[in-house]
């Protein structure tokens, strides 16, 4: 599932109200503004104007992820365009917002399937072809 996709799942279990639609896509806006940043439930939630589990919930039913999942897969896919520059797998880390990098590689070996610097090494190799 492209979770960076700007279009809403419709249907009977979205709420039809366009002024919530409205507030969730703003807080998902903010989340890939300063998904760097060290952002909690309440930031998210209060840039849509909503209580959290309210919040959770909406987002959950427009993007199919909670708000923790879809910022956790764009800080992965930035820090897969970091990668790609010459940074360390630690500035990477931190500079997507990852307060840990034991977390980070595990996370991103998750994910991806491979760590991140057997990321880095295969973007090299199919670089140079």
């Amino acid at each position: 599932m492209n979770l960076h996709n700007n279009s809403i799942r419709k249907g009977k279990a979205v709420c039809p109200r366009d002024y919530l639609t409205h507030q969730v896509m703003q807080a998902r806006l903010f989340m890939d503004k300063h998904y760097a940043s060290k952002l909690h439930i309440n930031d998210m939630a209060g840039e849509a104007f909503l209580p959290n589990f309210h919040f959770i919930r909406l987002f959950k039913a427009y993007y199919g992820s909670t708000p923790y999942q879809y910022l956790t897969s764009v800080r992965i896919e930035n820090a897969k365009r970091l990668l790609t520059a010459d940074v360390t797998i630690s500035d990477v880390c931190f500079g997507v917002g990852f307060e840990s990098e034991l977390y980070f590689i595990n996370l991103f070996k998750k994910m991806t399937g491979v760590t991140p610097a057997e990321f880095r090494f295969a973007k090299r190799l199919t670089s140079k072809k």
